[in-house]
């Protein structure tokens, strides 16, 4: 049985004079502007990069929490950022990395143990399965 959730997206006219709107299902966004000036300048809205890092972050953190929980560790906190290089190259622009930082308390774990966990739920979250691109993960565990 598969869950499907949905996003949409409009944009007109086309190219760069061109300005669109993203939304979800949920309503969690409405017609979030995009465009041009949002991706590839500081203009006001979102862009398809900030919408992967917080893709990422959230279903990697939700991933560790369950993990970390699974391993009997259910007092803490997690807080991550996602950041999503795009980069041009010879053939336009591709998304060379997601760089996950981790700021995390849990009571009781050590180091050791909690970077295993990480670095599992890393790989095996399923975002991080579907970025075709390199992931790195630094975190801080503040005991």
């Amino acid at each position: 049985m598969s869950i499907v959730k949905s996003g949409s997206a409009t944009y007109k006219p086309l190219g760069k004079e061109g300005k669109g709107s993203i939304s979800t299902e949920t309503g969690a966004l409405a017609n979030q502007p995009y465009g041009f000036n949002t991706r590839f300048k500081e203009g006001k809205g979102t862009n398809p990069e900030e919408l992967i890092g917080a893709a990422h972050a959230s279903c990697f953190t939700m991933a560790l929490s369950f993990a970390l929980s699974e391993a009997g560790y259910d007092d803490g906190e997690l807080n991550t950022t996602a950041r999503i290089s795009l980069d041009k190259n010879d053939d336009g622009y591709e998304i060379s990395q997601s760089a996950l930082t981790l700021d995390a308390s849990v009571e009781g774990i050590s180091e050791d143990e909690f970077d295993n966990i990480a670095q599992e739920a890393k790989e095996n979250c399923p975002v991080s399965q579907l970025l075709d691109t390199k992931i790195t993960l630094e975190f801080t565990l503040n005991q």
